[in-house]
């Protein structure tokens, strides 16, 4: 993953310390938790939702959401079209899509315990992406993710990080799959245990036991089939069944498109539980030989699921995101969680937007509508810029992404998935308060480092707009 460690590390300096139009308003208060400018009342979606006036206008249409997709998907390089790809890849395209992902390191890595990863253990992992055994030619082969699994730079599950004291960034976690989620398998790691293949969203290593291969038409009219379910809580679960474990307790994240299973009688059980209290979804599962088939299993109706994805408005972002409200970090989505970018684009994939997976991809996607700031935009044209986005606008320094959810005071406030912020205290001191969570803070008094602000970090603001 091509996301810096900025991600984690937001900083936000008292506004006693500056002057100019940024630090016009009164200063922030600092409640017992340390959080700047933070209360009781902002951890609510109601507080912001109160606060907008027209909240479910929709921004964009079905039809336009699809236009928006199919753009993203044809011209930003991060994005696959596995649809397109042909019955055959070439060895050099595979070995390609491997090489890019992941590079030696340079550096010394360590491992959990915080002692150095030996160079040998390292040369093995990268040995075992068995390159020499890439084809020239291979036909074109799918399958579906049976439930959520990482996505690796690396075929291995050894968690490697830079600093012996930084067990939260593992160097070898890339992103993750969903259940049901289509794609391409490219290559089998040495040992045969890991799969490279490549998603619409990402191309990594994958556990072999969590993808199910299956016939082309199979994979793809599973992805298109109708009726189905969108989920919009953060992760809710599939009902417990002893009978068929594949699908039981299965999680299912925000954004998730399942397909119901209409070949059951309404009144025949389902898993040994009577269905009528539940939705009957039609769930990939992977049998003994590793061939796809499909199973029902049941989602409770309690559990947050609509019939299709959500209308975007301004409210439904401000709802999709608080669910995820003290989620742990996840980098990678590692931690059973996401981290900044992978938070934005699961609170936007609920409404239908399929947005690029890294931050960096998202920030500069030819797909999405930018704001694009460099070294020459002056201070004073960033906030005129920061004081004009609206409930849903992303704001991108390198490495991190924080979503606008309103103002209160005339102050810009952000939710994001962020590991704490610091900030000049009155009497010149610097504090830094831990978050490691998706949370709610101020934007204009963030700090990139003692001296600059975020503001001035700015590389680009992206609006979900027709």
């Amino acid at each position: 993953m091509r996301m810096l460690k900025t991600c984690l590390i937001a900083g936000v300096l008292a506004l006693a310390l500056g002057t100019g139009p940024l630090h016009a308003q009164a200063p922030f208060s600092v409640p017992p938790s340390g959080v700047l400018g933070m209360d009781d009342t902002k951890l609510s979606p109601d507080f912001w939702l109160a606060h907008l006036a027209d909240a479910d206008r929709v921004v964009m249409d079905a039809g336009a959401i699809d236009a928006l997709n199919k753009k993203v998907l044809a011209q930003d390089p991060s994005m696959h079209d596995i649809r397109a790809l042909g019955g055959n890849l070439t060895g050099d395209q595979v070995k390609g899509w491997i090489v890019k992902l992941a590079k030696q390191p340079d550096r010394p890595l360590y491992d959990i315990h915080g002692q150095e990863v030996p160079k040998a253990s390292i040369d093995a992992v990268f040995a075992n992406r068995a390159l020499d055994s890439i084809p020239a030619q291979a036909p074109t082969r799918f399958g579906m993710a049976v439930r959520r699994t990482a996505l690796r730079g690396v075929p291995t599950d050894m968690r490697v990080f830079s600093h012996a004291d930084d067990t939260d960034i593992d160097r070898f976690q890339e992103s993750a799959l969903f259940p049901g989620d289509p794609v391409v398998i490219t290559h089998t790691s040495g040992d045969g245990h890991w799969l490279f293949v490549v998603s619409p969203r990402y191309a990594a290593w994958v556990w072999a036991q969590d993808i199910a291969e299956g016939r082309r038409d199979d994979v793809l009219t599973h992805v298109d089939a109708t009726p189905y379910r969108i989920i919009t809580g953060a992760k809710p679960r599939t009902v417990f069944t002893p009978e068929a474990p594949a699908v039981s307790e299965l999680q299912l994240d925000m954004g998730t498109r399942v397909p119901l299973d209409t070949r059951l009688p309404a009144d025949q059980a389902v898993n040994g539980q009577g269905p009528y209290t539940s939705w009957v979804l039609s769930l990939p599962v992977r049998k003994d030989d590793g061939s796809l088939a499909f199973a029902p299993a049941l989602l409770q109706r309690n559990q947050e699921s609509s019939a299709d994805y959500l209308p975007l408005t301004r409210a439904n972002i401000i709802r999709q995101a608080f669910k995820f409200l003290g989620e742990r970090y996840g980098w990678g989505h590692a931690f059973d969680g996401r981290d900044c970018s992978g938070f934005v684009s699961d609170v936007y994939r609920s409404m239908g937007v399929q947005m690029p997976r890294n931050t960096r991809d998202q920030s500069i996607s030819p797909g999405l509508q930018h704001t694009v700031f460099g070294p020459a935009d002056k201070h004073d044209a960033r906030v005129k810029a920061v004081l004009a986005m609206d409930v849903g606008d992303l704001i991108y320094i390198p490495g991190h992404v924080m979503m606008v959810i309103g103002k209160v005071d005339g102050q810009p406030y952000v939710i994001h998935d962020v590991s704490g912020m610091s900030y000049v205290q009155a009497d010149g001191s610097m504090r830094r308060v831990k978050l490691n969570a998706v949370s709610v803070t101020p934007l204009l008094p963030m700090m990139a480092n003692a001296k600059e602000s975020f503001v001035d970090h700015m590389t680009s603001i992206v609006r979900i707009r027709p």
